[in-house]
């Protein structure tokens, strides 16, 4: 419970630098689904994703402490919400991203202040890479989810859906390495345990799934995804592979396909541009939903942080 009592703590403190974004009834989707559908639109958050939560809230407690600069390492919403923190919180930041960073997410670091470091390799060279300059110099790592301050503040969404729709009957979240679904879940199980928390990963990259049918953290083969922002291996010993462990109802993959698909259908029905990581989330539903007929399901859009050709290239 000492998680839950992190989470209602920092879903107060974050504000009002953190957005509480709408929860959004769909009726086109709806009907296209059989269920009451509900989108929780974390794109409209100042950085375009979720990650300004978990960021927000580490940067505040360091803060808190007198720290004046930080290292941190990403995929490219992660280091823009520390870049975001940072910048509002006096705080110096340093990003180590990989080179196949999306360019626009990259432009975005620099333009919030923050020195940018781009490494050869996978996310997951980013992050060790970040991790042993930290050590070097003493400075504070901000892990994109290895780290019980930021999924405390990944969690207070999980506490806006409950206030929002208390009556929710379940909620589609897109996997990474588990801080999202990890302290939304934790939130959620905390106020309502009735309500299903359903991971969905990309076939791509299904990195935090492998290690919950292993039961620890195992090698995984990925490949290129519309879903970057989940993509990358997990750190061994992530404090958010127990949590997944205790938090996730239903784990579902979905393909290129069918996630390139359903951010056609948000463009299309709701006129919206989303990331890949947002259609997962939907095409998990798609592929489920005669599972929900007439119940109430929130679909998390958890970023818009993509580049205009991938997208228009995805929903063409």
């Amino acid at each position: 419970m000492e998680l839950y009592r992190n989470i209602v703590e920092a879903h107060g403190a974050i504000r009002p630098q953190v957005a509480v974004t709408p929860l959004q009834h769909s009726s086109i989707v709806s009907a296209a689904f059989g269920c009451n559908v509900l989108l929780k639109h974390e794109s409209m958050q100042p950085t375009g994703s979720f990650k300004i939560r978990g960021a927000t809230n580490k940067v505040r407690r360091l803060a808190q402490r007198g720290v004046t600069k930080v290292i941190a390492a990403s995929t490219g919403n992660h280091g823009l919400a520390v870049a975001r923190a940072g910048a509002l919180a006096g705080v110096a930041v340093t990003v180590y991203v990989a080179n196949s960073t999306v360019p626009s997410k990259l432009a975005g670091i620099r333009a919030l202040g923050a020195e940018l470091v781009v490494i050869d390799g996978q996310p997951l060279d980013a992050e060790l890479a970040a991790r042993r300059r930290a050590e070097e110099t003493g400075l504070p790592y901000i892990s994109p989810y290895n780290d019980l301050d930021v999924v405390a503040g990944q969690g207070t969404l999980g506490v806006e859906l409950l206030d929002q729709e208390p009556g929710l009957d379940a909620v589609f979240i897109a996997v990474g390495a588990g801080g999202l679904i990890g302290g939304t879940g934790t939130a959620i199980k905390a106020v309502n345990p009735r309500v299903k928390v359903v991971g969905v990963w990309p076939e791509a990259s299904p990195c935090m799934l492998r290690a919950l049918e292993a039961g620890r953290i195992v090698p995984c083969e990925e490949y290129d995804t519309l879903s970057d922002a989940t993509a990358g291996a997990i750190e061994p010993g992530s404090v958010t592979f127990p949590i997944c462990q205790s938090v996730i109802d239903r784990r579902v993959l979905v393909s290129e396909k069918e996630i390139a698909g359903a951010m056609r259908m948000l463009a299309e029905k709701e006129h919206l541009m989303v990331e890949g990581a947002a259609g997962v989330a939907l095409a998990g539903l798609a592929q489920q939903a005669i599972a929900y007929a007439g119940q109430t399901v929130a679909v998390v859009l958890c970023g818009r942080n993509i580049g205009l050709d991938t997208f228009i290239a995805a929903v063409s």
